[in-house]
């Protein structure tokens, strides 16, 4: 099992976010730009997680060099049924620098979109707080 999954499927936060790479760039199924950054990839996947009920990964593709993973999911979207895939690339310290989500059917993506539009200034708010977290520890370190 990769560790991604396991971190998802143990909705271990702190384990997910320590796998992103600062640089990361996310994109989403319903949202026209990517989203870069780790801070706001990281308050995006926990929304997700609030917003998914019965999730649970059905299949894992792992590339030939280890460095490109895709993972099958299923999960519901209050009563809507969605199926999706997490889509990793892996940089040269083993995190994750690209994360791009499909999902299907077309109803479903719409169930997305709306619940996950319901959390977004939270999400920014998380995100925000995250990065203002990071600057005054990096000043700090200074």
């Amino acid at each position: 099992m990769h560790p991604f999954r396991k971190a998802v499927e143990n909705r271990d936060h702190a384990a997910i976010e320590a796998m992103l790479a600062e640089n990361v760039v996310f994109t989403s199924p319903v949202a026209f730009r990517p989203y870069p950054g780790k801070a706001i990839t990281a308050a995006i996947l926990r929304g997700v997680i609030r917003v998914f009920t019965d999730f649970r990964y059905v299949r894992e593709i792992g590339g030939e060099d280890g460095r490109d993973h895709a993972l099958v999911f299923t999960a519901k979207v209050g009563d809507m049924e969605i199926n999706g895939c997490d889509f990793l690339h892996f940089d040269e310290e083993g995190r994750i620098d690209d994360f791009m989500v499909m999902v299907r059917p077309l109803s479903a993506a719409q169930a997305l979109s709306a619940a996950m539009g319901a959390q977004f200034d939270r999400i920014k708010a998380e995100a925000l707080a995250a990065t203002e977290a990071a600057d005054t520890a990096s000043e700090g370190e200074r």
